[in-house]
């Protein structure tokens, strides 16, 4: 099909605009979002159970959660493919909970691609202005502009099937971004590639995003994904929030047990609070987030960073397993009282905890968050 002829194929929405004049490529400015007490409920099921959420202008917040937390209805909702059956979603302030997909102004990546196919590259990238009734001059400049951003300016001429499944998500990308939205959503778009060309994609996303400044949500389930990309990072359970925050703030200072549990590896270790905040863990007394009465059993969860092992030829705990993972070295230990521990140490000391090895056990002396 040429970018001439009457459009006569389908797919899912590639962008929700309305019809002005793009600017160009860096020009975009931050949209201020936000959810306010939304709530979706799908016959039993609360998808949304008071969504309160407030997005900064220019900012990349990434929605984590499992299969079913909300994510992806609060994604809809904001794109305006659903609605709220209460509460209020707004742009800069503006209710938009009831303003049409067209009248929105976003641009949308998906999972599935979702380019036509008999549609060069250049021509995918250029839809969006040509629904906007942008002359032909002028929508293929900007799509050229666009590829080029992408990194594919050298494949405008190319179909979808002539292309790599990263190449077809830049694509898809660019002509997100064509139109110049004033919020970019992201829909778990990387997780149909294989492992070094998501992690290039979302390098190249992130770059992207900050060149721009354009306000983006990205919904994912992956917590590296998330982590690596985002300003802050909304982990949400059973349509509710959980927990808002910068990656570093999420993983060492996590709100609750479900997120610290998500976001990353968790040891369960038995204590007994004490006076003072703080809980006796085997022989070491170390300090809680939060506030605890004395003299309780508890769990302790305490992630393998925080677990340091020396070779001990008198050690209360025995190497199991030592799983190499690049700059460190997971080592799966098992207690003399039956428990195990796992324990992360760099990778140029993983011949002194083979199979067999027997160690001594430290937790570092920070604060630690109770089950």
């Amino acid at each position: 099909m040429s970018e001439l002829e009457p459009l006569t194929q389908t797919a899912e929405p590639v962008a929700v605009l309305d019809e002005q004049r793009p600017p160009s490529v860096g020009a975009m400015t931050g949209t201020a979002v936000e959810f306010a007490g939304v709530h979706r409920t799908f016959g039993a099921t609360h998808a949304l159970d008071g969504l309160d959420l407030a997005i900064e202008p220019g900012e990349l917040l990434a929605l984590l959660g499992p299969s079913g937390c909300g994510k992806t209805t609060a994604l809809r909702i904001l794109a305006g493919f659903d609605r709220p059956d209460s509460g209020e979603v707004r742009l800069d302030g503006r209710d938009i909970s009831r303003t049409p997909v067209n009248k929105r102004d976003m641009g949308m990546v998906f999972q599935s691609y979702s380019l036509f196919p008999t549609m060069s590259a250049l021509d995918n990238v250029a839809f969006g202005l040509r629904l906007r009734k942008q002359n032909a001059s002028a929508r293929r400049s900007r799509a050229g502009e666009l590829l080029d951003l992408v990194g594919l300016a050298e494949h405008v001429t190319k179909f979808p099937h002539q292309l790599s499944g990263g190449q077809q998500q830049r694509v898809a990308l660019a002509r997100a971004l064509a139109i110049s939205p004033r919020v970019l959503l992201l829909d778990e778009p990387l997780s149909a590639l294989d492992a070094k060309v998501r992690e290039q994609l979302r390098d190249e996303i992130r770059r992207i995003q900050l060149e721009l400044g354009v306000t983006t949500v990205f919904v994912t389930h992956d917590q590296e994904e998330a982590l690596s990309m985002a300003d802050r990072v909304g982990v949400m359970r059973a349509g509710r929030l959980e927990q808002c925050a910068a990656p570093a703030e999420l993983y060492d200072r996590p709100a609750t047990p479900f997120v610290a549990e998500f976001v990353g590896t968790m040891n369960h270790l038995s204590g007994t609070t004490e006076a003072g905040g703080r809980v006796r863990v085997g022989q070491q007394v170390l300090p809680v987030s939060g506030e605890v009465s004395a003299g309780n059993l508890v769990t302790v969860l305490v992630r393998p960073e925080a677990v340091v092992i020396e070779p001990d030829d008198r050690g209360d705990s025995v190497v199991v397993v030592a799983n190499f993972r690049g700059a460190t070295v997971r080592v799966r230990l098992l207690r003399s009282d039956g428990t195990e521990l796992l324990a992360d140490v760099p990778s140029h000391r993983s011949a002194e905890y083979g199979p067999g090895a027997r160690v001594s056990v430290k937790l570092l002396d920070k604060p630690v968050l109770l089950a």
